[in-house]
């Protein structure tokens, strides 16, 4: 689920005209008009996706975090456990969530 969320904030990045740190570089003023549909401004004119990214586990935050939009979120956009499911659900529903 996080691998696809870090898709779409790439790709709706782009098309807002911000680069992997969320400075804004586009030349469209409709762009800007339309940032806060999806991003928060914050200080620095850097813009931030208006999600939290939530698993049981950090591996996926950290493979997130390393990639080209990693510098994107704010640390505080990552909620995550210590302990995964191993892809088990009912385990992360009963004991780990």
């Amino acid at each position: 689920g996080n691998q696809i969320g870090a898709a779409f904030w790439q790709t709706i990045s782009g098309e807002h005209g911000l680069d992997g740190s969320g400075v804004y570089n586009g030349t469209s003023d409709l762009q800007l008009e339309r940032m806060s549909a999806y991003f928060n401004e914050a200080t620095g004119n850097k813009y931030v996706p208006r999600a939290a990214l939530v698993d049981l586990e950090p591996g996926t935050m950290d493979a997130v975090r390393a990639g080209p939009f990693g510098q994107l979120f704010r640390p505080d956009n990552f909620v995550f456990g210590q302990s995964g499911a191993g892809n088990n659900w009912a385990k992360g529903h009963y004991t780990e969530g």
